[in-house]
Order: C-alpha cells, then structure tokens, then sequence
C-alpha cells in the first residue's frame, strides 16, 4: 500500500522553541519536488516525543494542509499509552491522514502479548492503514517476528517499519507473512539489502537532506537494477552513518541548517551537536557538496 521513499520528516522549530510553520511548508514541497512518495510527519525524526497533544495534531494538520494531496500522509500517532494512541489516531483520521504510523509502546516493557493486544485495539477502534514501528533502541522492547506475523492478520495493519537492524528477523516477517503485510526499512543504511529481500521501500531520515539520492537508490530497487541500486547504497552509506553520529534528528538538523534550510533547533533533553562532532559532521558534508 506504501511504498517508495518515504521521508520521516524534521519538525522546524523557531529561536524561541515554537513550532515553525512557514519553513514546515517549505521542507514539504523540497520534498515532493524531489520525487518523495510519502510524507511522514511526527515521527522520531519529527521530534514527537517533545510535541504536546496541540502541538501534535497541529504540525499533523499543517502538514496534510501542504501535501494537498499531492502524496499520501502517514501520520506519527505511537504512544506507550494505548488510548492516547487511540485518541491522536482519530484526530488524524478525522483531519484526513491516509495511514497512522504507530511506534512499539516504550518504557512500560509489555510482554509480547501486551504488544500485540495493544496494536490490536487501536486497529480496532480506527479504521485506517496502520505500519508498526519496530524500533529497539528507543522502546527498550522488540516486536518479535512471531508477533508481527499474528498482526499481520488484521486487515488495516498492512505494514511494518523495521528498524530493530536484523536481517534474519526481516527474513522471517516477510517468510512467514510477506503476503499479508508489507516490510518498510527504518533504517537508511540498511534500505538496500532489506529491499533486496523484499521490502518495499524506506521511511527515511536522510531523506531531509538528500531526497533525491533516497528516492533514485529506491527507484532502481523497485525496477530490479540492482547494480545501479548497489552503487548507490554504497555511495550512500557514509551520509547515512553521519545522520547517526549523535541521536537522531540532530545531526539531520544541522545538516539541514548548514544547507540553508531551517534553524537547527531541538527541544531538551536533546541539545545542540557538539563541536568536535560538528567537525566531522561537515567533513562529511562537503564530500557530498551539501556545503
């Protein structure tokens, strides 16, 4: 149902920490301009674990009010509390997302069952396109193969962003359910070979910067040039690695600052990249003329 290069995108924000409409609008259409096929807003990438519930459905809204259309909308509505998971899905719903992306419940530590019944009822109680968000190293949890294969039985959870950086587990979903739900890579560094398997595209931090480059390596994978998409991932690989060299987005931001894009702004407790970082974070960039 999704695929392609999806852009998880930056939410902007001003000097003073509030959320910046006008440069939200602008990142959007350097996104479609680029050939991005899905906007993700409010994902960990948008900073969402620092929106407050108007701050969420707004930046969500916005959003929607830019794309017009123009590509489908998956809108971040994850929480570790089922029915505020429930509560911002609808809110999305009503203001016309096309699909809910829904991050594992963190810091509660559900067994997996825990995970499954609460996937369970916010597909039940909101009746649009779900992707589970598999991301360990934030949750402190990981949704088992075994799991995703149970949900990939409910109709409306068509997808799955894997970010758990297993392969094997990969394998296994799209074994054992690839029929019945749909793989998206978490993870930009991993895009090709878990496309390679059978995933059907990324939802992408790298994409802020470099739409473009994303959609092309995606491209040649779904049209079965996989040389070309080989080159490219390899190309790729070291700007991937720098958007990680500090916690997701910061590295992105100031990627996007330095472009001439936006204020590399963060909300505590993330803070501002250190210099020394910085440093390395440029020599990066200038080897992909980004500066």
């Amino acid at each position: 149902m999704f695929s392609g290069s999806m852009v998880a995108i930056v939410t902007p924000f001003d000097s003073q920490g509030k959320f910046d409409e006008e440069v939200y609008r602008q990142l959007i259409d350097f996104q479609i301009e680029n050939g991005t096929d899905v906007i993700v807003p409010c994902g960990t990438t948008g900073e969402s674990a620092t929106l407050d519930f108007d701050e969420h459905e707004h930046v969500i809204k916005v959003c929607l009010d830019q794309v017009n259309k123009r590509v489908p909308v998956i809108a971040g509505t994850g929480a570790n509390n089922t029915a505020e998971a429930i509560h911002l899905s609808k809110n999305a719903k009503q203001m016309g997302a096309d699909g809910l992306l829904l991050v594992c419940p963190y810091y509660n530590k559900p067994s997996q069952e825990g995970v499954y019944q609460h996937y369970k009822k916010i597909a039940g109680e909101v009746a649009l396109p779900q992707v589970l968000y598999n991301v360990p190293s934030r949750t402190g949890i990981n949704i088992s193969a075994d799991t995703t294969v149970r949900l990939a039985e409910i109709d409306n959870i068509v997808a799955i962003k894997e970010a758990s950086g297993d392969l094997t587990q990969v394998g296994q979903i799209l074994a054992r359910a690839g029929d019945k739900i749909d793989v998206i890579s978490g993870d930009d560094f991993l895009t090709f070979p878990m496309m390679c398997c059978g995933a059907k595209g990324v939802i992408s931090v790298s994409a802020n910067a470099i739409p473009k480059q994303v959609k092309d390596m995606v491209e040649a994978v779904l049209n079965a040039d996989y040389r070309t998409a080989c080159k490219l991932h390899l190309k790729l690989l070291e700007f991937h690695t720098a958007m990680f060299i500090e916690s997701n987005p910061v590295p992105v931001k100031k990627t996007l600052e330095l472009m001439g894009k936006l204020e590399a702004n963060v909300r505590l407790p993330l803070v501002d990249m250190s210099d020394a970082t910085l440093e390395k974070l440029k020599n990066v960039l200038s080897k992909y003329a980004l500066i």
